[in-house]
């Protein structure tokens, strides 16, 4: 793997800290664990995790990322190097699942959290990264561009100026576009704009889970910081911005869903076209 391909953003080294798990100073409350005698096969590993998950998005902790002192404290009762941590946001109270070593077996020792409790900072990119770690789910066709190993029609594209994943799976029922929405009485434009809104907050998970989660190691960020209010707000579209795209009559080539400049000033940017085309850019100015 060429190690020069990320050279615009750092010098590629693996750094996977050991500091975050430090020896055990108080416990937290197990929830539940599971065992098994010889390490998880994939299939019973996320059939455990989806059963306790109840359907809510796995979304994996990042070691070099914003630590939740909630999830941190959890991990302190763990009292060894986990193998492999998720966190599930999408209940009363989010659940933490942690896999650990247990003799020649593993186990899933799951702690309910009392929240995610980090104080939203500034996004940035991470200053050491590792392609191997980045990019591990994903196979590397050419000097620049990889592939997922699931989905070949998710794809990562990496120059010296920016990184561009690209997503393509058309819609059978794409995006309306209405050319008559400025005649539209007051009650209209606010139910069609609170209906484009909802369609782009799903797009926007959407992208989560293809160019964020399918990652490793590129941004301070938790998975779970992108979709909580207080730590995006300030970067999504707001409605008076989409009723002004509306009120031009001109369907755009894409919709701007989320869009900042991080603290080491790069420019990051999740677009839509509303057709099944989703790409994230990161790019230095």
């Amino acid at each position: 793997m060429n190690l020069m391909i990320l050279r615009l953003f750092s010098v590629l080294l693996l750094c996977l800290s050991a500091a975050c798990f430090a020896a055990p100073v108080k416990s937290a409350p197990v929830y539940a664990k599971v065992s098994s005698p010889k390490a998880f096969s994939g299939d019973r590993l996320f059939f455990v995790l989806d059963s306790l998950g109840a359907g809510g998005n796995w979304m994996e902790w990042d070691a070099n990322g914003i630590q939740d002192p909630s999830v941190t404290n959890a991990l302190e009762s763990v009292g060894g190097k986990p193998e492999m941590v998720w966190v599930v946001s999408e209940r009363k109270k989010p659940l933490m699942a942690v896999l650990v070593k247990q003799g020649a077996g593993e186990s899933l020792v799951f702690y309910e959290l009392p929240g995610l409790d980090a104080k939203p900072v500034a996004l940035k990119l991470n200053e050491v990264m590792d392609p191997g770690v980045v990019f591990r789910d994903y196979k590397q066709i050419s000097a620049t561009e990889f592939v997922h190993r699931d989905k070949d029609n998710l794809r990562v594209m990496v120059s010296e100026t920016r990184i561009r994943f690209a997503y393509v799976n058309p819609d059978k029922e794409p995006l309306k576009f209405d050319p008559e929405f400025s005649k539209k009485t007051f009650v209209e434009k606010h139910q069609l704009v609170r209906e484009y809104m909802d369609f782009l907050k799903y797009e926007y998970s959407l992208m989560l889970r293809a160019f964020v989660q399918s990652t490793h190691g590129i941004f301070n960020w938790q998975p779970w910081h992108w979709y909580m209010p207080e730590w995006n707000s300030k970067s999504f579209i707001q409605e008076k911005e989409l009723e002004a795209v509306l009120s031009s009559g001109v369907a755009p080539q894409f919709f701007t869903i989320f869009k900042t400049k991080t603290s080491g000033g790069e420019i990051v940017e999740f677009r839509a076209n509303g057709n099944g085309f989703a790409e994230l850019v990161i790019s230095k100015l």
